[in-house]
């Protein structure tokens, strides 16, 4: 499992340990990944995802899962973001062409 943001794709970055006698040793900087999941009232199920907290924030600032994925335009998701939005699409084309007919 990749340690990215499934929403925001923050990821691992990296730079330098510097001591006090100014020795340079190489860190990683780990983003701060959550398993967290989010109700889909149009898939009617719980989705959970790995996200930072401050994806995690972003979800809930814009309305839950649906209204921040069919709000986002698919340049600035993820792959697996992508993949997320187009499923809760078709799930609300099929929903809202049932309740026409």
């Amino acid at each position: 499992m990749a340690r990215r943001c499934g929403i925001t794709g923050k990821g691992v970055l990296t730079g330098n340990n510097v001591s006090h006698a100014n020795n340079k040793t190489r860190r990683r900087f780990l983003p701060n990944l959550q398993e967290a999941s989010f109700y889909s009232d149009v898939l009617g199920t719980s989705i959970s995802m790995r996200l930072s907290t401050n994806g995690i924030r972003t979800v809930e600032h814009n309305g839950g899962l649906d209204a921040f994925l069919l709000g986002t335009p698919n340049r600035r998701l993820p792959l697996e973001a992508q993949v997320l939005k187009n499923r809760i699409a078709r799930a609300k084309a099929k929903k809202e062409a049932a309740s026409a007919a």
